[in-house]
């Protein structure tokens, strides 16, 4: 028995549990997999025409177009087959097989890209949003990733699909169930939105009280990061496998946080830099971070302990957050930021009691941070338990 069957078994009326492919077979549906590279190629798209839906344009159960390909109207008649239509489900048939968005209105007669595969129902009593919200959850999600073939990569065909389990009660209940977590949802968008404004807003404070590093337009005094900073790279460690253990010690590289350790490098707060990587495509973004202990870091970091008589470590690691490090890179084929170019980067510093208020102000818009994130872990948890008890007759 699958994973899902319990579920399906549980939400009554029980004749409402089925496959993807016995609704297909009963309605006239398909499960349809997308053209192949050699039916479609790199030379085939353009920068206008109609839209091909690929992997990356699947998001949260919709599909993106920030940057999605195009064909113009010769390769759409010939691989008219692959055309959508609303209430279209389209999944991602390999890697990242969980990923999958619902055709709207507004893509009706795109095109299924080559790396999915389409789903159509074709059933007059099943409603679009209830889809969304059932294949959202994880227990589909783990269902196909166990189902899927492939010993390096997942893989989805056709078979699997049609075998994944699918329950839908009367159309009322449906939507009332969707309704009720388009609901939930929105509050949680609402809290993750609410988060990434504070981000925002910190970094807005630190640029009304001291302006650009890049421009210093107040004209604040310029010093050398090895004046101000002590460099702590001489204790950094590299990160085995055998190091990555279930600890409760956060280990830190070029890109933040990368897992979990049981043993402590650092216990105060630091500043930590990218050394190396695709981190250094834009100015500063990325690039500099603040720890607060206990920590390990690995060796494609740069530690930087900020002397209290010069610099405040709040403000070092929003100053550096904003500064544009591209001028300081080295590599031609992969960038780094050597420890020497590192100390040869010229900051301005404002007087340590302006640099302090900045911490100050920064502390409290944390705290709020902390309360609405808190909220947020809530609301998560309040979605995932009405998700459970949706699909399963008991809302």
């Amino acid at each position: 028995m699958s994973a899902l069957q319990p579920a399906a078994a549980a939400l009554t009326p029980s004749r409402w549990a089925t496959t993807v492919g016995e609704i297909c077979d009963r309605f006239g549906g398909e499960v349809q997999t997308g053209p192949f590279g050699s039916q479609l190629h790199a030379a085939d798209y353009s920068e206008v025409g109609t839209p091909v839906v690929m992997p990356q344009d699947m998001q949260d159960g919709r599909i993106v177009t920030n940057q999605i390909a195009r064909v113009d109207s010769k390769h759409v008649e010939r691989l008219k087959k692959h055309k959508m239509r609303v209430g279209d489900v389209v999944y991602s048939r390999r890697g990242d097989v969980g990923r999958f968005a619902i055709v709207s209105e507004a893509e009706a007669g795109w095109l299924c890209g080559t790396g999915c595969i389409r789903i159509r129902l074709n059933c007059p009593d099943i409603d679009i949003a209830y889809v969304r919200r059932y294949l959202q959850q994880e227990a589909v999600a783990k269902w196909l990733d166990h189902h899927a073939k492939g010993v390096t990569m997942p893989n989805l065909n056709t078979t699997v699909i049609r075998a994944l389990p699918f329950v839908y009660p009367p159309l009322p209940e449906q939507r009332r169930i969707a309704e009720i977590l388009d609901k939930a949802d929105a509050l949680r968008t609402k809290r993750r939105t609410a988060l990434a404004q504070l981000d925002t807003l910190t970094q807005s404070i630190f640029l009304d009280m001291f302006g650009d590093p890049a421009t210093n337009p107040k004209g604040w005094p310029v010093k050398r990061i090895e004046d101000i900073t002590e460099c702590l790279d001489r204790l950094r460690r590299p990160v085995t496998e055998s190091d990555r253990k279930q600890g409760n010690v956060p280990y830190y590289g070029a890109n933040g946080q990368q897992g979990w350790i049981d043993t402590a490098l650092f216990d105060e707060p630091l500043v930590l830099v990218a050394e190396d990587g695709g981190y250094f495509d834009e100015p500063a973004r990325g690039v500099a971070y603040r720890i607060d202990g206990p920590a390990w870091v690995n060796n494609h970091a740069h530690i930087l302990r900020a002397m209290p008589t010069h610099v405040d470590t709040e403000f070092l690691h929003r100053a550096l957050r904003h500064f544009n490090f591209l001028p300081f890179i080295s590599g031609t084929t992969r960038a780094k930021l050597t420890q020497g170019q590192l100390n040869t980067v010229k900051l301005f510093v404002p007087p340590l009691e302006l640099q302090r208020e900045l911490g100050e102000r920064v502390a409290g818009v944390q705290r709020i941070a902390q309360v609405t994130a808190s909220s947020s872990d809530q609301l998560h948890e309040l979605f995932a338990a009405l998700q459970y008890r949706a699909f399963r007759g008991a809302l």
